[in-house]
């Protein structure tokens, strides 16, 4: 399920984004047919991936009812206005949408850098809340891969595009010189990180960094910018703010009227999803506001043409004829471990020297590993061209072995509700 800000207002993201820490726990906790699932709320999306049984994957309206009732368990009415923005896949469509989404081709600025690593930060926490499975940690690791593939083959990777950069060109045409300009920043993660660098490319050398956390010391150590220790000082003694926290929240009553001294014109920049700044703070006396919202009307069209796109869908396609691989398989690798199992243990049985049995159980597991290793790799070469009923024929001709295959084919072309 994808809700994004090419169909979804930024302040009912905004708010989701706030209260979908439990999500993804809820899902697989409200039915026996979710065997898994990742959700990724970023700066400009909330989507959930799901890995579902063959039943509830033929019913999108029923596993859409999960995902919405799962989510109106924390966001309440916000979870029927999403609905109505939102968009269900199914299949080779969702992974496509998936490596779409980690390359960057489906953010609000076409290329930017820090998604790929959202996307796998997701993974990492359905890891830790023990929500992912094996179906879904393929898709993602896939993803992650199709990223840099694409990023290789393309200008993506030199080309520089963030929502960071997008703002600061942004902001560029507001300032003649950043060699002049003070410039805080709000928050320690990855953005901050990449505001700085950004920052330094545009000449930018009085850089300070204030942590809700009191991690300033230490990130302002780690790369050379002064530690601020109050935020509403901080605030008014800077001319630039940039905003990269989810801590908290930034208000007018942040920001009273400096008084003497302080710049006649603030801007802030806001590159949270929940928001960093209150919208109000805009409407104040000398400030001026850039947020989400703004940076999306103002982000270029896609630059990267058909071969990016291409290059996204052919992993898609690849990864699908996998899968379909994947049955005959798995029921190959059964058929020889079972054997290797019952052979270990007539081995052990015999009793003998401890380590002659141990090296022979060694050589033995070697040896079955090598015999399913070459079968499972011409296996995916002929689900590439399609062929997978003829590898799992040649299963039950040889070795009279059954294949479990699901009944449903979710390709492209069967994919949305």
């Amino acid at each position: 399920m994808t809700a994004s800000h090419r169909t979804t207002d930024f302040a009912l993201l905004d708010r989701v984004s706030r209260e979908v820490s439990s999500t993804a726990v809820d899902l697989v906790a409200s039915s026996e047919s979710v065997h898994g699932a990742v959700v990724l709320a970023t700066c400009n999306r909330f989507e959930a991936y799901l890995d579902v049984d063959d039943a509830l994957a033929h019913q999108p309206a029923v596993a859409a009812d999960l995902v919405f009732s799962a989510l109106a368990e924390s966001v309440g009415e916000d979870a029927a206005t999403l609905r109505s923005s939102s968009e269900l896949l199914r299949g080779e469509e969702a992974i496509r949408h998936l490596f779409a989404v980690s390359a960057g081709l489906e953010s609000v600025v076409v290329g930017e850098d820090e998604i790929s690593g959202q996307v796998q930060r997701a993974l990492t926490t359905a890891r830790a809340e023990h929500t992912t499975s094996s179906p879904l940690e393929r898709a993602f690791q896939r993803a992650a891969r199709t990223s840099r593939e694409v990023r290789h083959a393309t200008d993506l990777g030199g080309a520089g595009r963030s929502l960071v950069r997008l703002a600061l060109d942004l902001a560029s045409s507001r300032f003649s010189d950043w060699g002049e300009m003070r410039v805080l920043i709000l928050g320690t993660g990855h953005y901050a990180a990449t505001s700085i660098a950004a920052l330094r490319a545009r000449g930018a050398t009085d850089i300070r960094v204030f942590s809700a956390t009191g991690r300033a010391d230490i990130f302002a150590t780690r790369y050379g910018v002064r530690a601020e220790y109050e935020l509403t000082p901080a605030i008014i003694d800077a001319d630039v703010v940039i905003t990269c926290t989810t801590r908290y929240t930034v208000t007018a009553a942040d920001i009273p009227d400096a008084g003497a001294g302080a710049p006649e014109r603030r801007l802030i920049i806001d590159l949270g999803l929940p928001r960093n700044v209150d919208p109000e703070v805009g409407t104040l006396s000398g400030i001026e506001l850039i947020d989400l919202e703004l940076l999306a009307l103002h982000a270029p069209l896609s630059e990267l043409g058909a071969g990016a796109q291409q290059l996204v869908a052919s992993a898609a396609a690849q990864f699908g004829a996998e899968a379909d691989a994947v049955p005959g398989i798995v029921a190959f690798r059964e058929h020889i471990f079972t054997t290797l199992d019952a052979e270990l243990t007539r081995v052990r049985a015999r009793g003998g020297d401890q380590q002659d049995t141990e090296r022979i159980e060694e050589a033995l597991r070697h040896l079955a590993g090598m015999l399913v290793h070459g079968p499972s790799v011409r296996a995916r070469e002929l689900a590439a061209e399609n062929r997978a009923a003829e590898f799992e024929a040649a299963l039950a001709l040889i070795y009279q072995l059954p294949v479990e295959r699901p009944a449903r084919d979710l390709r492209a072309g069967d994919a949305t509700a």
